[in-house]
């Protein structure tokens, strides 16, 4: 029996080159994230909690709507209500009811959420690093266009993640 090639046998696992494209990209999706949970497992929080808190940071001190932070997240959130009830029930997060549109739900930061953000700070871009560090600037910055790139047709045009937003 020939002797065949790595690339070759693994080329022929795919159906087509958009399937492998798609299928590393989730592999590498699956093994950056396992470095990302063990940062946010060691003080209880999702990496989609973690997310929520960092963009309350960036909007403070006025805060998001509920809608607002949905339309940031990085992933969609399907109950953006619970994920608020668990930060808020640890004092991570306000949440106040406009009185002129009693639909309209603000969240702010608190102090104590500012704080756990100050205290993964340095954890948060160690993680980075490991997942990352290993790419050069210029790989970053080409990774960056091409994802976006590949987003951009299923993309909301008024999204914050769209290329025409950056």
């Amino acid at each position: 029996m020939p002797h065949r090639p790595a690339a070759v046998a693994a080329r022929r696992r795919f159906d087509s080159v958009e399937q492998e494209a798609y299928l590393n990209l989730w592999r590498t999706y699956d093994r950056l994230k396992v470095i990302e949970e063990e940062v946010f497992a060691q003080v209880g929080i999702s990496p989609q909690q973690y997310n929520t808190l960092r963009l309350l940071k960036a909007a403070a001190p006025q805060g998001l709507t509920v809608q607002g932070i949905g339309d940031r997240l990085i992933s969609r959130a399907p109950d953006m209500t619970r994920l608020l009830d668990r930060l808020e029930e640890r004092g991570w997060v306000a949440r106040v009811r406009r009185s002129d549109n009693r639909r309209v739900v603000d969240v702010t930061l608190t102090t104590a959420g500012r704080a756990l953000l100050e205290e993964l700070a340095a954890r948060v871009m160690e993680c980075h690093r490991a997942q990352l560090g290993h790419l050069t600037r210029e790989q970053l910055q080409s990774l960056i266009e091409i994802l976006a790139v590949a987003r951009e047709p299923h993309e909301d045009p008024d999204s914050v993640w769209a290329r025409s937003a950056t």
